[in-house]
């Protein structure tokens, strides 16, 4: 069903050393290859779909890895480097000194196909936000949304390439963007920069963009959308939801604001006197969730979707899905965070935490004291909420940037102590009639510090500061 227009699986298999490429030409499943994985003093591995494969018993030695660098490109800023005229990418970790110690070698292809189920989407003019998981297509799409746009429709479209992900490695583009042209961008903190200079110079009808990842990627986003030009993107995180609760990404979907209602109008809508919002107008018109190659969910009303779960109505979104003829197959769903169904569905299952820098032996005595039920894990890919301290947060290192680029919830601590603490769980199972999600989002908008709209204690800090 998947018909693949060229992956060169060769050309990146000829930059392995013999002993690693040798044994992968012997495996059966060869052309599904997704990356190799070399770290020095490990053995390496390859992944498959499916499964992992150890190829060699023979540990990375510091000869393969100059090996494999001698036969790359250079490595950008992001330590990223391509082969001339393919998709495939090479990212490398290196140690305190800034030698390569380790590779990741993925497999780049071009794909027909997929830009089916959203097609209807991109022909509209308005724009389209793609989100989901890492490997799991974004890109892919991204891809030959650009190639359809500028070959059957014969518009205008540059393609921002952020370490050349899209169109590959070299200055002249791969062919399966089609006739769309391509801005390389040197650094990947100058990419909100090349988004402005190709609608300033360039009078693009179409923006194709890979990761919009920060604040200033966002406002250049919104900038672009507002002067009237169609923007396809890709986002981190995997659901609306993810999106709603990144208070960098917020702003795509129109930004997430706290409202306090008078008491009268509270009680017509039933809810707390402190409501959420959507601050204006989404820079992305329509929302495409990929849970899969083959299977999305689509939000072809952003506004109404994010109203609908910010008011805890229930949120209704289409499942489409490419069957083994190849035809899109479309389903109706719908989703609910209302209190009768979201709040009891999140009590019967406890929360997931990751901790870092926050004291878990008191947290978990805390919370035994509450009769709540929480479950630490160590993997940020199987966790609810990221608990931090505001200390560690400001620091942002590496695990805290991770979390955010997975679109993870975080809550901040503004210190280790037992209030804070219990505070913390306080909210996040509350008591009331309001939904977890909805208090949850509350939560995060506070200043991600560990306080409500309406906390007591900052109120009579307030106080105290102004009596003085």
């Amino acid at each position: 069903m998947r018909r693949v227009v060229t992956d060169d699986l060769d050309a990146l298999l000829d930059i392995l050393p013999p002993h690693i490429r040798d044994p992968l030409y012997l495996q059966p499943n060869c052309s599904e290859l997704l990356e190799v994985v070399l770290d020095l003093g490990r053995v390496p591995e390859a992944r498959f779909p499916q499964r992992e494969l150890v190829i060699s018993a023979e540990e990375v030695h510091h000869s393969d890895i100059d090996y494999i660098v001698s036969r790359i490109g250079q490595f950008s800023g992001d330590n990223r480097a391509g082969i001339n005229h393919t998709l495939h990418r090479i990212s490398a970790i290196r140690n305190r000194n800034g030698s390569v110690i380790g590779l990741t070698c993925r497999v780049g292809r071009a794909v027909f196909g997929t830009v089916k189920m959203i097609q209807d989407l991109i022909e509209s003019g308005k724009s389209v936000l793609l989100l989901g998981r890492p490997g799991i297509g974004k890109t892919t799409m991204l891809r030959e949304v650009a190639r359809v746009l500028a070959d059957d429709f014969r518009k205008r479209v540059i393609v921002i390439d952020t370490s050349n992900e899209i169109a590959g490695d070299g200055d002249i583009p791969h062919p399966a963007i089609g006739h769309a042209r391509r801005m390389q961008v040197a650094s990947p903190a100058e990419q909100h920069a090349v988004m402005i200079e190709a609608v300033e110079n360039h009078m693009p009808e179409v923006i194709v963009i890979d990761e919009i990842g920060t604040e200033l990627e966002a406002l250049a986003a919104r900038t672009i959308a507002e002067r009237g030009v169609q923007l396809v993107g890709t986002a981190h995180g995997t659901t609306l939801e993810n999106l709603i609760m990144n208070p960098t990404l917020s702003d795509l979907i129109g930004g997430i604001q706290t409202v306090t209602l008078g008491d009268e109008e509270a009680k017509r809508r039933r809810t707390q006197k402190s409501v959420l919002e959507r601050k204006a107008p989404p820079t992305f018109d329509m929302v495409a969730e990929i849970v899969d190659y083959y299977k999305v969910t689509v939000h072809p009303d952003v506004i109404e979707a994010v109203d609908a779960l910010l008011h805890q109505r229930p949120v209704r979104a289409e499942m489409r899905w490419m069957d083994e003829s190849g035809e899109v197959r479309r389903e109706l769903i719908s989703s609910s965070f209302t209190p009768e169904g979201g709040e009891e569905k999140q009590r019967d299952k406890p929360l997931r935490f990751y901790l870092f820098g926050a004291n878990r032996s008191r947290l978990e005595q805390i919370a035994k004291e509450g009769g709540r039920e929480l479950r630490i894990t160590t993997d940020l890919k199987q966790t609810d909420l990221f608990l931090t301290t505001r200390s560690y947060y400001r620091r942002k290192p590496q695990t805290v940037r991770d979390a955010e680029a997975m679109g993870i919830p975080i809550y901040v601590l503004k210190s280790n102590n037992v209030a804070q603490m219990r505070q913390c769980l306080d909210a996040l199972y509350p008591r009331d009639t309001q939904s977890t999600y909805v208090h949850h989002l509350q939560r995060l908008l506070a200043g991600r510090s560990g306080r409500t709209p309406e906390d007591p204690i900052a109120e009579s800090g307030k106080k105290k500061k102004s009596r003085q």
